[in-house]
């Protein structure tokens, strides 16, 4: 017996679900549908109110039943289930899905989807608390000499009124209105700007005014998903370039300049034969990749002496856990033979800093790791990479899971592979590790659950996090020395997480500060400096010129432990940094000014990011600085109950030993081995 979810009706300000049953014995009187909210494990039976034939029946909800008051929560995901309740036949069928629907706008405030999860089982999505001056729209294109817009013109099945696309100039108090009169698709509006009514030299973002309920609105446009696939560049008759970008807020900006003139094109030559040499160098990097294959189905004999490899990000940098146990196992063993498996960008810093190294992806890197003793990786090789059964292959990872991982992720979404291929590969992948580090007992469970991973955990904390815990103020001034931060100031460090939906196109990333510099610099330059980490995709995207003593980018500086350090203050969003910074006990804002959107649209989280967290959430720019002044008064949280006690369940079995556990944990292992 089966029930498939196949589609979805409106009817009298319901939602009127469709299910196709397989092998469901008649009468289907006495059927219902029972909800059960995933989180909370709430329930809802709603009977089936229509019987349309044999195999199709229908039942109406109405969608503010699957909402409720539970500790702020905001995300509902209701799993359903076919209840049959026959003399001869009783028990719950779970139900599949073959309908994906688009987002219904459900009120102001709040919008449902129909979706799958990684089984193929339906959910009905119900998401509140979206800020009420936002208007998400479909798509954005520029063609036909026109600005195209595609957005929805009902909310819970009743018509928006009186729609207009509305151009707001960024830098003057002028704006320009166009009805909306075009029906798309039922439900969606089709609505268009004349490339010619654009004013010249102007930067304007977009908006819509509406009628709703009787109430007049104005909203800003957002896009959630990425404006990959939507033609965003155009230029004018009369030589006019026209570009949308989309903002660090999902905002919408529409750009009108001169379009480059000939001498500007042929500047831009060189970009264009780097590309051709990047082609090249992709090439090669195949044919490589095939010799390398081959190199590693040749058999090798392990060195005589213990020989540690270490590798840090896919061999990017020098950093993170395996530095740190390297740097103590150079001090206690001199005697053994220790090699870091590096990227050529890497070169330098080995060398000035007397690190032996052998270059990834060379015949010397592949006989390299074959012949030595112990892998020692914050990340995973590539599969293709063997692993001979004399070497111990130790992964310290590289942070507490806040964002789901491996299994856990339901449905993935990265080119190239499939959800069923890409868990596949992450099992066969985590089960080469011998031993895997663990902080906690939070992450312990994660990890055996994400990675199925059954061999050995160590649960001794982040080898990295030893400096966090043994160093003295008198470090902490040197370290701002040496980074040039003045020493009668506070630092404040921003470190948001890379997003997805930053991605413009391949080799191209966009970031704008979701914060104002100018604010920032008014508000507290006399007593504070920023400090700024963000993801290395993004890093050279940035601009602080102008800032120059009031705001620092260390985004490549190598280890972000100095920065912790150094700062008084942390600022994220949905990056797992904080679980670090919390060993210093010092205060932690979380700024999540895209929340709704990105925990739809990206990889879920473990935590209930609404009431988990070590700090308080500022869901907006006014709050964010308000936060930031109340913090700096407030730079010790030994006194706070809520941060004490995320420390105690994160970071209290670290003790400043976890280098000399692992080291020791190995040298174990050797004299085990003989």
């Amino acid at each position: 017996m089966r029930a498939i979810l196949s589609g979805l009706h409106h009817k009298k300000n319901l939602q009127e679900l469709e299910l196709e049953l397989i092998d469901v014995p008649e009468p289907f009187d006495d059927l219902a549908v029972t909800f059960l909210e995933k989180q909370t494990k709430a329930s809802l039976t709603v009977p089936i109110s229509k019987v349309v034939s044999s195999e199709v029946v229908r039942l109406r909800i109405n969608a503010a039943d699957l909402q409720f008051a539970a500790e702020g929560q905001s995300e509902f995901s209701w799993e359903l289930y076919l209840n049959i309740q026959q003399q001869t036949t009783r028990g719950l069928i779970q139900v599949e899905s073959e309908y994906l629907s688009d987002r219904h706008q459900f009120t102001l405030t709040s919008y449902y989807q129909l979706n799958s999860d990684a089984n193929g089982m339906a959910l009905f999505n119900m998401h509140t608390q979206q800020a009420e001056d936002e208007f998400s729209i479909n798509a954005i294109n520029l063609q036909d000499d026109q600005l195209q817009i595609i957005g929805p013109s009902h909310i819970n099945n009743q018509p928006i009124t009186n729609q207009r696309l509305v151009l707001k100039n960024v830098t003057e108090d002028s704006s320009a209105e166009w009805p909306i009169t075009k029906m798309s698709l039922h439900g969606l509006f089709t609505a268009a700007i004349p490339l010619s009514d654009l004013a010249a030299n102007t930067t304007q973002q977009l908006f819509i005014r509406s009628t709703v309920a009787g109430e007049d609105l104005e909203q800003r446009v957002v896009l959630s998903k990425s404006l990959a696939g939507q033609v965003t560049q155009a230029v004018t008759g009369d030589h006019r370039l026209i570009l949308i970008e989309k903002r660090f807020d999902n905002g919408i900006r529409v750009q009108e300049m001169a379009a480059p003139t000939l001498p500007q094109r042929l500047a831009g030559v060189p970009a264009k034969l780097g590309s051709a040499s990047k082609l090249f160098n992709l090439l090669m990097d195949k044919i490589n990749l095939v010799y390398m294959r081959r190199l590693f189905k040749r058999g090798h004999r392990p060195f005589e002496q213990p020989t540690l490899i270490f590798e840090s990000f896919g061999g990017r940098q020098v950093s993170d856990s395996p530095y740190a146990i390297y740097q103590l196992f150079t001090q206690l063993y001199p005697g053994f033979n220790f090699i870091w498996s590096i990227d050529r960008s890497q070169k330098k810093f080995c060398k000035e800093n007397g690190i032996p190294f052998v270059v990834r992806r060379t015949a010397k890197w592949v006989r390299t790791l074959e012949k030595a003793s112990f892998w020692i990786s914050n990340a995973r090789f590539p599969a293709w990479v063997r692993k001979p059964n004399y070497v111990t292959y130790i992964q310290t990872w590289h942070g507490t899971p806040l964002k789901k991982l491996g299994l856990d992720i339901e449905n993935v979404s990265m080119p190239g592979t499939t959800t069923v291929k890409y868990h596949a590969n992450f099992v066969k992948e985590a089960n080469r590790w011998d031993a895997l580090v663990s902080p906690n007992d939070y992450s312990t469970r994660i990890f055996r659950s994400a990675f199925g991973f059954n061999n050995q955990i160590l649960k001794v904390g982040y080898p990295r996090n030893d400096e966090l815990l043994n160093s003295t103020p008198d470090d902490i001034v040197t370290l701002k020395q040496q980074l040039g931060i003045p020493l009668d100031k506070k630092v404040v460090l921003y470190a948001p997480t890379y997003r997805d939906n930053q991605f413009a196109e391949k080799g191209k990333y966009t970031f704008e500060l979701p914060f104002s510099l100018d604010e920032f610099r008014e508000k507290f330059g006399q007593d504070a400096v920023l400090v700024l980490r963000m993801h290395y995709l993004i890093s050279n995207a940035l601009d602080i010129s102008g800032y120059e003593g009031v705001v620092f980018d260390f985004s490549n500086h190598p280890n972000i432990s100095d920065l912790y350090l150094i700062s008084d203050m942390l600022i994220t969003d949905y990056s797992s940094v904080f679980f670090d910074f919390a060993y210093l006990k010092r205060p932690i804002l979380f700024y999540p000014y895209d929340y709704h959107m990105y925990k739809d649209e990206l990889r879920g989280f473990y935590l209930d990011y609404e009431k988990d967290l070590p700090g308080e959430i500022a869901h907006n720019e006014t709050q964010l600085l308000d936060l930031i002044g109340e913090k700096m008064q407030t730079p010790d949280m030994s006194d706070n109950q809520k941060f004490m006690d995320f420390y105690r369940r994160f970071c209290a079995i670290d003790d400043g030993l976890s280098s000399l556990k692992i080291v020791n944990y190995v040298v174990q292992q050797i004299e085990k081995n003989g």
